[in-house]
């Protein structure tokens, strides 16, 4: 488990961040802010997923949550062994504490979050030896294209 960038790119991990990425941007388009998460099992996508707090007055509708929502009724157990999830964003600590009850095998992440992020940049969830399950963490993937697609809603955001 680690927090640095562990090959911050494969060739399937760059293809499942641009499908994220692409969900990102259609919360961003209505309004969200622009987040996006895909769940992988077998090598199959069985969650998607984009930040919606906003339209569904949810502050648990996150994207990451939205993904596994989507994939536990896909495979129709809330546990979602062996499964990797995909984020654009840091995930914070709500989200990795139901990742970890998901038991989700591996988190990949595209940038950090400085002000929440819950896989080393605030605090790391997942290096916690007291909690039962450890899940591994990469980060990096497309991280300036998942950073300049929130820089760009923000900033756009502060214009208005």
């Amino acid at each position: 488990m680690a927090h640095d960038p562990v090959d911050a790119g494969t060739r399937f991990d760059e293809e499942m961040m641009r499908r994220a990425l692409a969900l990102a941007h259609r919360g961003g388009e209505l309004g969200e802010v622009p987040v996006g998460a895909v769940v992988v099992l077998d090598g199959d996508v069985i969650g998607e997923g984009y930040n919606a707090p906003i339209a569904r007055h949810d502050p648990t509708a996150h994207a990451e949550i939205q993904a596994m929502r989507v994939a536990a009724e896909q495979v129709g157990n809330y546990r979602l062994v062996g499964a990797s999830l995909y984020v654009t964003l840091e995930p914070c600590a709500m989200c990795a504490g139901a990742m970890m009850h998901a038991r989700l095998a591996r988190v990949t992440f595209g940038t950090a979050d400085p002000k929440t992020g819950a896989c080393g940049s605030v605090v790391n969830l997942f290096a916690e030896q007291r909690l039962n399950h450890h899940t591994e963490i990469v980060s990096g993937v497309l991280a300036d294209e998942c950073a300049a697609l929130l820089r760009n809603f923000f900033r756009a955001r502060r214009r208005n």
